[in-house]
């Protein structure tokens, strides 16, 4: 089977790659080789090698600094990206397509947990709202393509937040767990006393591994037609940002305390998606939260640390 993956250098495509099954042809161009924004270049990419599949998991990507700072960017890239790989795709008779959404596209202040019916049901969180238009856009073009072309079978999988190896760790860019990770090692390196922490600590999260999310869009390639067309990828639980500090705090072994920056931005107060249809496929995932901080911390340790 001959598959693409946009998105091969970013933290989900790595980790795909990472566990790419022996049966696969796995096509990964850089993007120089495949321009997402260039539409012309992605039709002539996909005529020439006709792929069975497509994973869609580029994106430009970052936490709240980074949304906040450019979302321009964010809005635009993301959605040309989408647009044209969809539409693409689409105009060369590619059938099955996995499209990465995210959950930032669930409206700001909709019950917990995130169920799919829920989307575009309210007003969205301004913080990253550029992201998720591009987000929502993406999914309902895979939406409409199914309706119109029933022989299409184009998916969207929304995960929860995500951390893991090949993360982005500089503040400027990364989501929060490898951010932290960084600033805690920093911290404990250079003796401080203290690590702050944005807000009151009490906004809750769920982050999932990345190579769990990896671990179920292979599942995804391998039983297509029981996936449905839109699904939740997450834990069914949630933890505190504090709960998150003292786990990563745990983990690299710092011995100082915490104080809490009550000004600046922490975007939705809980954000814990309804995992209710993963379940009636029977998977899960595999790797506890401090597991998964441990082969985070390494990975940083490995690739990062000699940097800082």
């Amino acid at each position: 089977m001959k598959i693409l993956l946009t998105g091969g250098s970013g933290l989900v495509g790595q980790n795909i790659i990472e566990r790419i099954p022996s049966q696969i042809k796995l096509l990964k161009p850089s993007s120089s080789d495949l321009d997402l924004l260039d539409l012309s270049s992605v039709q002539n990419y996909l005529q020439i090698h006709q792929p069975e599949i497509i994973i869609h998991a580029a994106g430009i990507v970052g936490g709240i600094q980074a949304n906040i700072a450019n979302p321009v960017k964010f809005l635009f890239e993301n959605t040309e990206m989408g647009k044209n790989i969809i539409k693409a795709a689409l105009d060369n008779g590619i059938k099955k397509f996995i499209n990465l959404g995210s959950s930032c596209i669930y409206p700001r202040n909709a019950t917990n947990p995130l169920v799919e019916e829920y989307i575009l049901q309210g007003e969205l969180e301004p913080t990253n709202e550029g992201y998720a238009l591009a987000k929502i856009f993406a999914l309902r073009f895979c939406e409409y393509i199914n309706k119109e072309y029933p022989e299409m079978q184009y998916k969207t999988l929304i995960p929860c937040n995500l951390y893991g190896r090949w993360d982005k760790f500089d503040p400027k860019h990364s989501h929060m767990i490898p951010a932290v990770i960084r600033k805690i090692h920093l911290a404990k390196k250079k003796g401080d006393s203290e690590v702050e922490i944005w807000g009151d600590g009490c906004a809750r999260r769920e982050f999932m591994y990345a190579g769990d999310l990896a671990e179920f869009i292979w599942y995804s390639v391998n039983n297509f037609d029981e996936i449905p067309d839109l699904i939740n990828v997450g834990l069914g639980y949630d933890h505190s940002i504090l709960d998150y500090y003292e786990a990563i705090k745990e983990v690299i072994g710092f011995e100082g305390t915490f104080k809490f920056d009550l000004d600046k931005p922490v975007g939705m107060k809980q954000k814990l998606v309804s995992v209710s249809k993963l379940e009636s496929l029977g998977w899960k995932a595999k790797h506890n939260l401090k597991e998964g901080i441990e082969k985070t911390y390494q990975f940083y340790l490995e690739k990062f640390e000699q940097y800082d």
